[in-house]
């Protein structure tokens, strides 16, 4: 380190480094912030843009290929950024006369206490890596991420790095996991969903008369436009699901476009709410889930 000190060309003319080497040491920092700007920019015009074109089409979601791109970009721009501001760093450094050579011996030292110190980051950037290649989620996924030492979150992603998740949960809360420290991660919004509903019915209700209601009320849901927009198929009443001392369940499955499970089961319940209070039978308060086991009014 110290070679490298008293390496460094001695400043005797003040004024002729000033001539020649300061201005060129400021227009690579302008530039390298001009250039950050621009790539910054270029990114959120092409999200924009993207974001533009998946409004102006008929879809309800965005598809897959969308939403990697989406990831893709705000990658890109993160490892442009730190690219761009590392290498005019190393030029700016050299330009000063420092003998980058000299700093090999201290740079690998402090490189193997870097690496115990930072290998959080490291294990970040290599788990956001493969998150990003194995296109796991993105941008606009529900998912439910299980991280060590926490209970988890559920909510929607709104970005994604090489080093970070960023997610909005239900309540408008943003939580911000790094990738290294996420264990499972349950995508919600992945191809398509089900709204699971299970009914519960007093014992002494007809079960058959139940069952005739639930599919009216089916068939009545999936020929509101609203509703078949977010469906895929019609709702199946699957039949009795459990029985209890005082009650038993029975099951509603509705298959529908990603994320909209929890509108749809919303609207099913209150559908199904109505119609079996018309008959006379009362349904006491239930859980229900989607197949991954988020609640349904979440």
């Amino acid at each position: 380190m110290t070679d490298a000190i008293l390496a460094v060309t001695p400043l005797t003319d003040v004024g002729l480094w000033a001539r020649s080497k300061l201005p060129l040491i400021v227009a690579l920092v302008v530039g390298a912030l001009l250039v950050t700007r621009f790539a910054s920019w270029a990114s959120t015009r092409y999200i924009n843009r993207m974001d533009r074109r998946a409004a102006a089409t008929d879809a309800l979601v965005r598809s897959e290929s969308l939403k990697h791109r989406h990831a893709v970009a705000q990658v890109v721009t993160w490892a442009t950024l730190v690219l761009i501001y590392c290498l005019t760093a190393v030029w700016v450094v050299d330009l000063l006369g420092v003998p980058l050579s000299g700093f090999v011996a201290p740079a690998t030292v402090a490189g193997v206490a870097i690496g115990f110190g930072a290998q959080r980051i490291v294990q970040d950037v290599l788990a956001g890596f493969f998150l990003i290649t194995e296109r796991q989620y993105g941008f606009g996924d529900v998912i439910r991420i299980s991280a060590i030492g926490t209970d988890g979150a559920l909510g929607t992603v709104e970005e994604v790095t090489l080093r970070i998740t960023r997610i909005r949960t239900m309540n408008g809360e943003v939580v911000i996991t790094p990738n290294g420290q996420i264990v499972q991660v349950t995508n919600l919004s992945r191809d398509w969903a089900r709204a699971v509903v299970d009914v519960p019915v007093p014992v002494t209700a007809d079960v058959n008369r139940v069952s005739e209601v639930l599919h009216t009320v089916c068939d009545e849901a999936f020929a509101d436009d609203q509703l078949h927009a977010l469906m895929l198929d019609a709702p199946t009443v699957m039949g009795v699901e459990s029985l209890e001392v005082d009650q038993f369940n029975v099951r509603v499955v509705a298959r529908t476009l990603p994320g909209k499970q929890f509108e749809v089961g919303r609207a099913l319940r209150a559908r199904i709410t109505r119609a079996l209070m018309r008959e006379g039978i009362t349904v006491t308060p239930a859980v229900d889930a989607d197949e991954h086991g988020a609640p349904a009014d979440a």
